[in-house]
């Protein structure tokens, strides 16, 4: 298992890149907001030559708008990994299967280079989804022991601790073939 991190504006621009092969960075959320150090988080990453990936928190409504706004957003080169964030909302609600899905399908129409993912926890993936579309992979979050997830769906990636910050490993045998499936 491949070793790293997700990190949004709640962590330092200098996260300990040590052991790690990826990170993936909080670049957007809805239709208005930007991670302030999303710049700095990058470069961190790209400098330590770890795999990068962006994802954007996702809320019910204006898809195709939230959609071209992370894409306007993250950085794009290639090998980058773009995820959707599918969660509950600091207000309560969440978008739909269908909204989840219709997201991840407009993200990869616009950037059809890089592949698309979705992130979410246990209890979304088991209790809300019935489509099972991750797009390109699924990185779910269940706080077990890392690369143990109490899921039966094929994952990519799996976040399995967020103490003291978001850790996650990989399903791929080694660096090179995360590079390979992310086309770097």
């Amino acid at each position: 298992m491949l070793r790293g991190i997700d990190v949004s504006s709640h962590q330092s621009s200098s996260y300990d890149t040590d052991g790690l092969s990826f990170v993936f960075i909080k670049a957007t959320e809805g239709r208005s907001y930007v991670n302030p150090k999303l710049a700095a988080q990058t470069k961190r990453g790209r400098d330590a030559g770890l795999v990068v990936g962006f994802y954007h928190f996702l809320w019910p409504g204006n898809l195709t708008a939230q959609a071209e706004y992370f894409v306007s957003k993250a950085p794009e080169t290639r090998g980058d990994i773009l995820a959707v964030d599918w969660e509950t909302t600091g207000g309560g609600s969440h978008a739909s299967i269908s909204e989840k899905d219709r997201f991840i399908r407009k993200v990869k129409e616009l950037r059809p280079h890089h592949k698309v993912i979705l992130y979410c926890n246990r209890h979304f993936w088991l209790n809300y989804d019935t489509t099972s579309y991750a797009g390109d992979g699924l990185w779910i979050a269940d706080y077990v022991t890392a690369g143990k997830p109490r899921i039966k769906a094929d994952w990519r990636f799996h976040q399995y601790t967020d103490d003291p910050l978001d850790k996650n490993v990989a399903d791929f045998s080694s660096e090179s073939a995360l590079r390979e499936w992310a086309g770097a």
